[in-house]
């Protein structure tokens, strides 16, 4: 087997990176961090979700960074949040106190509180706006003076509300299951590897984590037919969640005593998927179970599409892909895939010599047949 070796390398490297940053440059014009944490809300909640590390300045520094490229984003947030160190945890948050933003529900028209469109491309056409390529700066000040008296006009002063769940309200009639809370640890996949069969708090943790494109790929396969699950979407919040910790120095404390350190912007998802149980007499009910999606920002499909697969993976007796779980947790998570299908642009030069040598060998052994 024939091996050449490649010299030069670290020349040829480092002149690639200087090209990097040369085509990155070369128009002469400067990407501020601050344009795009205030014009790409949607990239940025992404990369972070993936990245699973909230912080808005990290992610558009990796954005401007990666050029764009929500992969290479990803990887650098995934290893900046590698060499962190973890000072302690932050106590059980709970959805009900969250300051929502928007808040709607698939599954009732009416809702306790009412639903809350919020900011959503949802109710837009999808036409492209060429107005946009002319943007003056007097403009935008002056529409934003005028919606802002808009909104002032129409506050009035009340006290800060925080909505139920909708899915409680069908606890109370008994139309689905109420379970003991479970105070155990939850599994810490930064820390432990995943191993099967996996806890759920280890499931959701790859789900949040995992790649939007390839999370909402696989959930629309589940609701497609390889699985053939669809849900009434219950309920969908959007809104800032208020983070709480303990005192790293007491060992026992009251409700009260733990510290606020900020307050993080998510999406949670509870679905509503019909399944058939069988009753006492051997037939056929439908009952409903809950599929959970919860991500950092406002990453709506991708957690609906989460709560979809969390209802999959917990039947891994269904024969479909969708309810595997080591077939989706695997494939989902964003540096994994990317990385293993990158590596292939790497030298492989000596096992590709070894497979061509291989097949001369053989050819040089096959006989021409005679007609």
């Amino acid at each position: 087997m024939g091996y050449v070796p490649v010299k030069g390398g670290t020349h040829a490297i480092e002149a690639s990176i200087k090209r990097l940053k040369y085509e990155r440059l070369k128009d002469e014009e400067i990407l501020k961090i601050k344009v795009i944490l205030s014009s790409m809300r949607g990239m940025i909640d992404q990369v972070m979700s993936e990245a699973s590390l909230y912080s808005p300045e990290l992610a558009a520094l990796a954005i401007k960074q990666a050029e764009g490229s929500m992969e290479e984003a990803v990887f650098l947030m995934r290893a900046h949040r590698s060499t962190l160190p973890r000072q302690y945890y932050s106590r059980t948050v709970e959805a009900e106190s969250m300051f929502v933003e928007r808040r709607i529900s698939a599954s009732f028209k009416d809702i306790p509180g009412g639903q809350l469109l919020g900011a959503t491309h949802d109710y837009t056409h999808r036409l492209l706006d060429f107005d946009l390529l002319e943007e003056k700066p007097e403009e935008i000040s002056r529409w934003l003076t005028d919606y802002k008296k808009q909104l002032e006009s129409a506050e009035t002063a009340q006290d800060v509300v925080y909505f139920p769940k909708v899915v409680d309200y069908l606890r109370e009639e008994g139309l689905f299951e109420v379970y003991e809370k479970n105070d155990a640890a939850p599994d810490d996949v930064t820390k432990k590897s995943l191993q099967f069969p996996s806890s759920r708090s280890a499931r959701l943790q790859i789900l949040t984590r995992g790649q939007t494109g390839a999370v909402t790929a696989l959930g629309y396969a589940s609701l497609r037919g390889y699985g053939q699950v669809h849900p009434n979407v219950g309920e969908v919040r959007v809104g800032r969640m208020p983070i709480y910790v303990d005192h790293p120095n007491e060992a026992e404390q009251d409700h009260g005593d733990e510290f606020y350190i900020g307050d993080i912007r998510i999406t949670e998802v509870e679905s509503f998927v019909p399944v058939k149980v069988k009753n006492d007499r051997n037939e056929d009910d439908l009952e409903f179970e809950i599929g959970y999606g919860i991500c950092y920002g406002q990453n709506e499909t991708k957690a609906i599409a989460m709560s979809i697969l969390d209802q999959c993976l917990e039947h891994t007796e269904a024969d479909f892909p969708t309810h595997d779980e080591e077939f989706v947790l695997l494939h989902i998570d964003s540096v994994e895939s990317t990385g293993f299908i990158s590596h292939l642009k790497m030298p492989h030069y000596v096992t590709f010599q070894s497979k061509l040598d291989s097949i001369r060998q053989v050819k040089k052994g096959v006989q021409p047949i005679e007609s």
